[in-house]
């Protein structure tokens, strides 16, 4: 009886500590709701109302508040993750629909869509610290690990746009594909990805000249190149990989992070948009929108794992411990 009590005293120890003792949030677009998924039991636990039209999501650096997109609401909300309860909400310009948190962990940066600009919100004081004029429908944002380039990419105008946030002005654009979605820097904040979802290419770029490094392409035997429309890229911490989400194309795409070479594709739901790591990044999460459902990735093994159902058009995704 001794030796059963310690054994499931040390399984639960490794839970806690594993991705699986984790919990994933994650945006309904067509619900205006967030899912709450028990990582440990993969198992939707609440579903929480909130604006409308919920797409972008991110977590301040302490994981007690989540950020939430409410788009259709023009409003950027905050989540108290401790009551799960909206506390406030910030002045985000028209449709937001992307942002990108600072590492000071007060400036937010949001992509309002309809009227190409982005909006520089103190999180603190909640008020706007500027407003920058970018391409048409921004939508992509990202902030550099050392936090002196925000950036941004316009969905009509194929750019991404470079703000320097220590005066908050543009200083540089780079021509990509058509219609970039998703950006993303490295951990070292020496090259940052760059989604095409028209263009079905992923640029990569060297952050130190903002020159073009790497455009990768994808090519899914049995799916046509129509259907291949990368969105979401998320980097692992080790340098390895890089996953790509395929949009229509159904798949993540797996990617020699050093060599750019292709390694793999995954089936994953319908309509992938975007990916969140678990926290020691053994399992890697997707949002299926037309599917309604989240894939799991077995990031060791690059196997999808599990299909977890959500709302109607899940969109974002992150994970706490």
């Amino acid at each position: 009886m001794r030796f059963a009590l310690l054994a499931a005293s040390i399984s639960l120890a490794l839970a806690s500590t594993s991705g699986l003792a984790a919990t994933a949030y994650v945006s309904n677009e067509k619900d205006d709701s967030i899912s709450v998924i028990d990582l440990t039991t993969m198992e939707v636990t609440a579903t929480l109302d909130v604006g409308q039209r919920p797409r972008g999501l991110l977590l301040s650096s302490d994981n007690k508040l989540l950020y939430i997109c409410a788009s259709d609401s023009d409003r950027v909300q905050v989540m108290d993750l401790a009551t799960r309860k909206i506390i406030k909400e910030l002045p985000s310009g028209a449709d937001p629909e992307q942002f990108a948190l600072h590492p000071n962990d007060r400036w937010l940066y949001i992509s309002n869509e309809d009227d190409a600009l982005v909006t520089v919100v103190d999180t603190q004081t909640d008020q706007v610290l500027g407003q920058i004029d970018v391409g048409v429908e921004p939508e992509g944002m990202a902030v550099s690990p050392d936090g002196k380039w925000a950036v941004n990419t316009s969905e009509t105008t194929n750019m991404l746009h470079w703000i320097d946030t220590s005066s908050h002005t543009l200083v540089d654009n780079t021509l990509v594909d058509q219609r970039p979605r998703h950006v993303e820097f490295d951990g070292d904040g020496k090259r940052l990805w760059a989604s095409a979802e028209i263009g079905g290419t992923v640029t990569v770029i060297d952050v130190a000249s903002r020159q073009i490094e790497k455009v990768l392409t994808f090519q899914i035997k049995g799916v046509h190149p129509d259907k291949v429309q990368p969105v979401g890229v998320k980097l692992s911490a080790d340098g390895k990989y890089a996953f790509v989400a395929l949009g229509p194309a159904n798949h993540v795409a797996v990617v020699d992070a050093k060599s750019y070479e292709v390694l793999d594709y995954l089936l994953v739901g319908r309509r992938v948009w975007h990916l969140a790591f678990t926290p020691d990044q053994k399992r890697l999460l997707t949002t299926n929108g037309v599917s309604g459902d989240v894939s799991v990735i077995d990031v060791d093994n690059l196997k999808v794992s599990k299909s977890i159902k959500v709302g109607r058009y899940p969109w974002g995704v992150v994970v706490t411990p």
